[in-house]
């Protein structure tokens, strides 16, 4: 399809539909949140928080007892629990699932199973300053479904930065907002940057030196990124052209090459060329001989 597509057009309009094509596959297409978080200059890495968690909080509702318990994966789906009932669970996009249970006389009862985030979602991030660490915000469908009136749901970590990691903290579940509170180092700004900045920064000796470096390699990497696709783009004109010339006019050999009088003409242009260039370096010599008036 795309080379019958290629053969219905003019040569310039080929190149074109090729240099898309070659686009097109680099494209980078947006995945789920991956515990890797970016905002502005600052950067976070939480994979080390990955896995199943859970933490819950127990209520006095005389003469009951109210358990609620989270289970959450901060990087990724959470897994079915065996031995337990699909209506007692939440569906499997659930990135978290809020389960109440109530107790009376040694005997539990699961009154509600609320999924208060989906991986689906990318969450809401912002930093925090006293004490630092990152805020995260996942959403989650609204509960009950069933209800006239259903409220959204939602799991609200707060990561403060520490120097160990704590079991996780629940705060409190209000108005369909779960949050959470977990002091680990994965809560800190990531500072593997740092130095190569304080080094561009800094004065003179061996560190200036140091931090004349990177520019030098960014530059080299872009030019010869520059030429690769220069170079891409010339094959993919070659060979265009000499199909383009094969399957229209039957060309053979030499007559396959696309633009074949205009490539003649070059080393005769480049010719010109420096030889105007040297004509125009070269000094001019004075035709007038003899003395030269005082």
């Amino acid at each position: 399809m795309i080379l019958r597509y290629i053969k219905s057009r003019p040569l310039p309009l080929n190149l074109l539909a090729l240099l898309l094509l070659l686009s097109s596959a680099v494209n980078v297409t947006a995945e789920d949140f991956s515990c890797l978080v970016t905002l502005g200059e600052q950067s976070w890495d939480l994979t080390a928080l990955g896995g199943e968690q859970e933490v819950q909080r127990t209520r006095d509702t005389p003469p009951t007892t109210m358990v609620d318990k989270l289970r959450f994966n901060l990087c990724g789906d959470l897994p079915s629990l065996k031995d337990v009932p699909e209506g007692d669970q939440c569906p499997s996009s659930a990135r978290a699932c809020l389960t109440k249970t109530n107790q009376k006389d040694g005997e539990d009862r699961v009154i509600a199973v609320i999924p208060v985030a989906e991986s689906s979602l990318d969450p809401e991030t912002m930093p925090l300053s006293s004490p630092s660490g990152l805020s995260l915000i996942f959403k989650g469908p609204s509960y009950p479904i069933s209800a006239e009136d259903p409220i959204p749901q939602s799991l609200k970590f707060s990561l403060l930065c520490a120097e160990g990691t704590t079991d996780p903290e629940f705060i409190s579940y209000d108005n369909g907002e779960v949050h959470v509170q977990w002091s680990t180092p994965s809560g800190c700004v990531s500072t593997t940057d740092q130095p190569e900045d304080d080094k561009t920064g800094g004065g003179s000796g061996g560190g200036g030196g140091n931090s004349d470096e990177k520019p030098t390699e960014s530059v080299g990497s872009g030019l010869g990124f520059f030429f690769l696709v220069l170079l891409l783009a010339f094959a993919a004109y070659l060979a265009l052209g000499a199909y383009y010339n094969y399957s229209t006019y039957g060309a053979r050999g030499v007559d396959l090459i696309p633009h074949r009088d205009f490539w003649r003409e070059v080393p005769y242009m480049l010719q010109d060329v420096v030889s105007h260039l040297c004509s125009s370096v070269r000094p001019r010599r004075s035709s007038r001989g003899g003395y030269i008036a005082v």
